[in-house]
């Protein structure tokens, strides 16, 4: 006999840490640029993330630890005071409607424009990014970073760990450091954006040096239960060229491991991927895996549905939605129900009001 919609391992309570969670999907953290221009977070900002708090865990949207880590207009941060305030008013929002929430912490590497922050970006090695950048001005050609020096290294495990102190004091249940998409820490990992020839560059384990010394702090910081780490095997986003997968991802994750933060969340996860079954085999943990469900295509008819539970049955603990989420305010709720989805407007994915982000109607106001 078929299982129910109820029967799904998708809806089940289950723990993350200290945090009970009532189901088993996560809204992964999606850029929407709805802050302020200097990154504090708005009430309409809260007011999307609340609608949204039946999620068994939201992850707020890329956050920058400090100035010159900004990579696009209107993006939040947390390196001071008015960014704590912004995101308290977020948190309260969330915590008042049932939500448990985590935020990402990205730092945008050679992915950023002096028209954004006001500062040359920094990045592993002098390597220029192949495809222009949004700033208020519009796209604009990319520049060629400054290569960091020990010092800056140094400066920017810091700001993380800075960072997440301030999440915390504006309510957060914990951060998500981004070793992914192309950013920062991912270009420390790739040997495409890392040509360093001292101890952060080279041997995989040394590529893998600066995101591990991030996590260190983090965790140092507020605790490894309140730390998940995200990261994209293979994924070539924003120029990445990895060129070693397996070995960076085996001294990552070995890496990590000795850290123990609270989970490993994986983007773009394949259930018949070997190096998603090797992360899975190597990693102790708690594994939050993001199903491919095409970039640019429609959502599925079940909203990857299915394809959550093969992730779960290949391993993953719990599962991330961020297109399903982003239109579906009450995503769990169509899924558990099998019930048609809202389909999604990506002209209004980056930048602008309520129109495209906090409009999408619940079922109730659809039907």
């Amino acid at each position: 006999m078929s299982a129910t919609p109820e029967e799904s391992r998708l809806f089940e309570p289950t723990r993350l840490g200290p945090l009970q969670l009532p189901n088993r999907l996560v809204m992964a953290p999606l850029t929407r640029n709805r802050a302020t221009s200097d990154g504090v977070p708005t009430p309409l900002m809260a007011e999307y993330y609340a609608q949204r708090a039946t999620a068994g865990l939201i992850i707020a949207e890329a956050t920058t630890p400090n100035k010159v880590g900004q990579t696009f207009p209107d993006i939040p941060a947390l390196h001071n005071d008015a960014h704590v305030v912004g995101w308290r008013q977020v948190t309260e929002a969330v915590r008042a409607a049932g939500g448990r929430m985590f935020v990402q912490l990205q730092h945008g590497g050679r992915v950023g424009h002096p028209d954004n922050s006001g500062l040359v970006p920094v990045a592993p090695s002098p390597v220029r990014l192949d495809e222009p950048v949004p700033t208020q001005k519009g796209r604009q050609e990319p520049v060629v970073p400054r290569e960091m020096s020990i010092d800056d290294i140094k400066a920017t495990v810091a700001d993380f760990a800075v960072a997440a102190r301030r999440a915390v004091d504006a309510g957060f249940d914990g951060v998500e450091v981004h070793a992914a998409n192309g950013f920062l820490l991912h270009q420390f990992l790739a040997k495409g954006t890392n040509t360093r020839a001292d101890s952060y560059g080279g041997s995989a384990a040394h590529r893998a040096r600066f995101p591990l010394e991030v996590v260190e702090a983090v965790v140092e910081a507020i605790g490894a239960e309140r730390v998940g780490v995200r990261i994209a095997p293979g994924l070539g986003v924003n120029g990445i060229e990895e060129g070693d997968s397996e070995d960076i991802y085996t001294a990552l994750v070995d890496g990590l491991d000795a850290l123990s933060p609270t989970y490993l969340h994986v983007v773009f996860a394949d259930a018949d991927n070997p190096l998603f079954q090797q992360i899975r085999k190597a990693w102790p943990g708690t594994l939050i895996g993001n199903p491919v469900l095409g970039w640019g295509d429609p959502l599925p008819v079940d909203g990857g549905k299915s394809a959550g539970e093969r992730l779960l049955s290949a391993g993953a603990d719990l599962i991330s939605y961020g297109r399903g989420f982003l239109a579906n305010p009450d995503l769990v709720h169509r899924l558990r129900t099998d019930a048609p989805l809202n389909d999604y407007r990506p002209d209004s994915f980056y930048g602008g009001g309520a129109e495209g982000y906090t409009d999408y109607p619940v079922l109730a106001e659809r039907v």
